[in-house]
């Protein structure tokens, strides 16, 4: 090979690079829309805008789940792993059956509270996801249940809560945990649940409601003494190590989470 040819070969290898540095900076990604294993992102973006008009979540959610297991590198992968999320929590608070669920008919006798602990689920979540006021239900009617169990895994290198239905990944949520590394490693367990919590803080009694009491809204009390899963009135210190060894989430988040998680949902807390 002549050294012309070299040369002009090395030209062009150099070019393509810098044009794919370049890329790369801009945060582009000139393949994602291009097709993969036979579909591309528009097809399939434009087949999730149409299931989303029509209300089918479960091929909602399959579309976005082939777009971030088929495209992971894109720059829209976070926003479809968004949607993912939400679409999940549709599903759970909706009286749509997924394969997690299933329909029960209403006994003489029965209660929220019993049905709940049959199926290890909580009435919050029975009456939220069948459209239910208050606590009356009717012998002979057929409700939705979650029966697929619930676990939490809080990640504190990257300051996230992960809310697992069996191992599928139902919600990823942005936490705080403790300050100098304090929260706990292991596994551990729900043990207490509580709506508008009073602090008992060293020396003092905080009400619920005050802007001085940092548990907010919800606590999800661990079998291990003082630690939880909670709100808080500081919610710009999520995402960081911020807390005295608990938890941290904003009361949104938590009051979702206590709707979902049952009293013995395992937690998972690792490095």
């Amino acid at each position: 090979m002549s050294k012309k040819v070299l040369l002009a070969a090395g030209a062009v290898f150099i070019i393509l690079v810098l044009v794919l540095s370049f890329t790369a900076r801009k945060g582009k990604n000139y393949f994602a829309g291009q097709k993969s294993g036979g579909t591309s992102t528009q097809g399939l973006l434009n087949e999730a805008k149409t299931l989303q008009a029509k209300g089918d979540l479960p091929a909602l959610k399959k579309i976005y789940q082939k777009l971030v297991n088929d495209f992971p590198n894109s720059a829209e992968v976070m926003s479809w792993q968004k949607k993912i999320d939400d679409t999940n929590m549709k599903l759970l608070f909706s009286s749509a059956l997924t394969p997690k669920s299933a329909l029960y008919m209403i006994k003489p006798g029965d209660t929220l509270t019993k049905i709940a602990r049959e199926f290890k689920t909580t009435p919050e979540l029975i009456k939220k996801s069948n459209g239910l006021s208050d606590d009356k239900i009717i012998p002979g009617r057929k409700i939705k249940v979650w029966k697929a169990p619930f676990s939490i895994v809080v990640d504190k290198s990257q300051n996230i809560l992960l809310l697992k239905s069996d191992e599928e990944i139902m919600k990823t949520y942005i936490v705080s945990t403790g300050k100098n590394n304090s929260t706990p490693v292991g596994n551990f367990k729900i043990t207490s649940k509580l709506i508008n919590p009073t602090w008992f803080k060293a020396g003092a009694v905080i009400p619920a409601g005050s802007p001085k009491n940092i548990l907010g809204t919800r606590w999800l009390g661990l079998d291990r003494p003082s630690y939880g899963i909670h709100g808080t009135t500081e919610p710009q210190s999520l995402g960081r190590q911020a807390t005295q060894g608990c938890v941290r989430m904003t009361n949104q988040d938590v009051e979702e989470l206590y709707i979902i998680v049952p009293i013995g949902t395992e937690v998972i807390i690792v490095d």
